[in-house]
């Protein structure tokens, strides 16, 4: 059976199906139209937002047979073999794999060969933080005047690890993280086209879950699918997730706000007996803390204002809680976040974070 998983399946093959990167698409475009053609790009972003796509799409727009253009055939055998993994004139070179700089010099010393049938050679060099110093700098003359025929396009998640050096050789695009909105229409749109349910509140979840990254979206959904036997539900993924449900997330917001310590640890023990994330629950109680902050500060503007989740019970707690102990939970929950890889476990980690919470009420009354 050849499967194929969703990220690849899905993956765009056109400018005009890119997703939440408008302006960079543009830039590339425009340059390519009028000619305009840098010797090395470099995309920098989160995971899953693009990079390696744009880089590919990029790729055929410069070896298409029918000439340099922003949009290739995907007929002519260039295009196909771009596609597959097989053009012997694109070459994708995995840095974290690399990174000795013997390796690098190897890669360096055969770009002074043409390219075999396209119109230029061109390497892609994913992950290119991961190059250790020496081979930055073997890289770097190269990089400054390569040969006529050499294309560089450069890909990273982490650009403060890349030297300026390298990034001033460069055209450089930072790649933003893709919002929410934009995830969930595209799952939407897959999910149709596979004939497959999916619940609304289940890929709301998805989508904010998958921190601004497709790949991770898609991904997600795949495994929602095998969970729910072919179908997506509400249920099959909070617990895929490890999200504790809407109900004690209120409950827990609502009883440390009353400065109730005892009831807060047990429904903390509560959640304890089901598959959780912990950091999850401080993003639920943040998350929860922000709505109430806004319904408080805002309330004609969110009077009608429809929420993803948090319509449960929230007029139940704006009108009694002092906007002043809303903002000092959330700042406390947010340094607890950060503090929460060096607990002794994470339900310690969150246990002490909201009784620090409710401590600090109490000494502001």
């Amino acid at each position: 059976m050849n499967y194929k998983i969703f990220a690849r399946k899905w993956r765009p093959q056109s400018f005009k199906k890119i997703i939440g990167q408008e302006n960079v698409v543009m830039a590339i475009c425009n340059s390519l139209s009028l000619g305009r053609i840098h010797h090395a790009w470099l995309f920098s972003g989160s995971r899953g937002v693009g990079k390696t796509t744009i880089a590919r799409l990029l790729a055929k727009c410069l070896n298409c047979q029918k000439g340099i253009t922003y949009t290739p055939c995907r007929t002519c055998i260039t295009c196909i073999e771009i596609e597959k993994g097989l053009c012997l004139d694109f070459i994708e070179v995995d840095a974290a794999s690399r990174t000795k700089v013997e390796e690098i010099k190897e890669i360096l010393d055969n770009v002074y060969y043409s390219p075999t049938r396209g119109k230029f050679k061109i390497y892609l060099i994913d992950e290119v933080h991961m190059l250790s110093r020496h081979s930055f700098n073997a890289f770097l003359k190269i990089l400054e005047e390569p040969p006529q025929h050499v294309k560089f396009i450069l890909a990273t998640t982490d650009i403060n690890r890349i030297p300026n050096t390298i990034i001033s050789r460069c055209l450089h695009f930072s790649l933003k993280i893709l919002s929410p909105e934009k995830i969930l229409h595209f799952l939407k749109y897959v999910l149709q086209k596979e004939k497959i349910n999916g619940d609304d509140d289940a890929l709301k979840m998805i989508s904010y879950y998958s921190q601004g990254s497709m790949r991770d979206a898609l991904n997600l959904i795949e495994q929602a699918i095998s969970i729910g036997n072919g179908q997506i539900n509400k249920k099959n993924v909070i617990d895929m997730l490890g999200i504790p449900t809407h109900e004690k997330i209120f409950s827990i917001t609502f009883s440390m706000l009353k400065k109730n310590s005892e009831t807060t640890i047990s429904l903390l023990n509560d959640i304890r007996i089901h598959i959780v994330e912990w950091d999850n629950v401080l993003i639920e109680i943040l998350r929860y803390l922000h709505h109430i902050a806004m319904i408080q500060s805002f309330p004609l503007l969110w009077k009608n204002q429809k929420t993803e989740y948090y319509t449960y019970k929230i007029n139940d707690i704006k009108n009694i809680v002092n906007k002043n102990d809303i903002q000092l939970c959330y700042q406390i929950i947010l340094h607890g976040r950060k503090e929460l890889p060096f607990a002794p476990n994470p339900q310690i980690g969150v246990e002490m974070t909201l009784l620090r919470a409710i401590n600090a009420i109490k000494k502001t009354k």
